[in-house]
């Protein structure tokens, strides 16, 4: 059961032993809240013991009536110190950094949507060129410019970021943290867009890294599961600031594009089966 009712953070920055706070954080598009996937985080000490839920939500509706889901059970993890006191240290530090990145306290409850059951029903298949976008050091980022800038600063960084999906075609699937996961038809589309979104978001005097990769996956509803993904964002995380990495997947598919590449080497990507050859996009 991934419900929980939790106290808000008290005046010293801790709640009680047995009950932490939960963080939210919404979406910078201000005028899509209602339905935003966004992000959520879970805090709970007992004794020594810290415990940790996060990942991606369902916001639906605004104010006291709206409610929120977990879009897939969250990942978890437990921390368990040597003592009580440095437990406390542990949930205070996870609680001030949730604060640095824009999350706000979350009184409500976090639930798993409920779906009827239609064994009938398959889930739809699928083939994209899948891009993940992060921003390199946006903790450190984000401390030096203080929450009111930072703010500022994130909303000309979606903005840029969905122009430029928009001009050529992307779909936005999710946000997460800092970071955003869009498919496109055609994989020169999203290398275009990937170079473009790096140029834009310079201005902003911010560096990104980011990955693409092509492969199928799995929809259902607004669900999307699949191997792919898991590539992309691993493809991302080996990116160097300001660098464009693609698959050998998407290389492939690019031999008549014009499009110029570096050979990265072979990479094992964590948690992804077999080793990749990875290539950066050279302009």
């Amino acid at each position: 059961m991934y419900d929980h009712i939790l106290s808000l953070v008290s005046p010293s920055g801790l709640a009680s032993a047995t009950h932490m706070p939960k963080f939210l954080r919404i979406g910078v598009h201000q005028s899509n809240v209602s339905g935003y996937t966004s992000k959520a985080w879970w805090v709970r000490r007992v004794g020594s013991t810290v415990f940790l839920k996060w990942g991606a939500v369902e916001v639906h509706g605004v104010g006291d009536g709206r409610k929120i889901y977990w879009t897939l059970p969250p990942r978890a993890k437990t921390i368990r110190c040597s003592t009580v006191q440095r437990a406390k240290d542990y949930a205070k530090t996870a609680i001030a950094r949730r604060r640095s990145h824009r999350y706000e306290p979350l009184a409500g409850n976090i639930a798993i949507r409920r779906r009827r059951a239609n064994r009938g029903a398959e889930l739809e298949q699928a083939l994209a060129t899948i891009l993940f976008v992060d921003i390199v050091r946006s903790t450190e980022k984000a401390a030096r410019l203080g929450d009111s800038r930072w703010t500022q600063v994130m909303n000309h960084y979606y903005a840029a970021v969905r122009r430029e999906l928009k001009s050529l075609r992307g779909k936005e699937v999710v946000t997460t943290g800092d970071g955003l996961l869009a498919t496109f038809d055609a994989p020169a589309s999203g290398i275009r867009c990937a170079t473009a979104i790096r140029e834009a978001v310079r201005t902003l005097g911010l560096e990104i890294r980011m990955g693409l990769h092509a492969g199928e996956y799995k929809v259902n509803g607004a669900d999307v599961v699949g191997l792919a993904f898991h590539v992309g964002a691993r493809v991302a995380a080996k990116a160097r600031a300001g660098e464009v990495l693609v698959s050998s997947a998407v290389k492939d598919l690019m031999s008549q594009s014009g499009i110029r590449f570096k050979d990265r080497g072979v990479h094992r990507l964590k948690g992804v089966p077999k080793r990749w050859r990875l290539y950066r996009v050279e302009q």
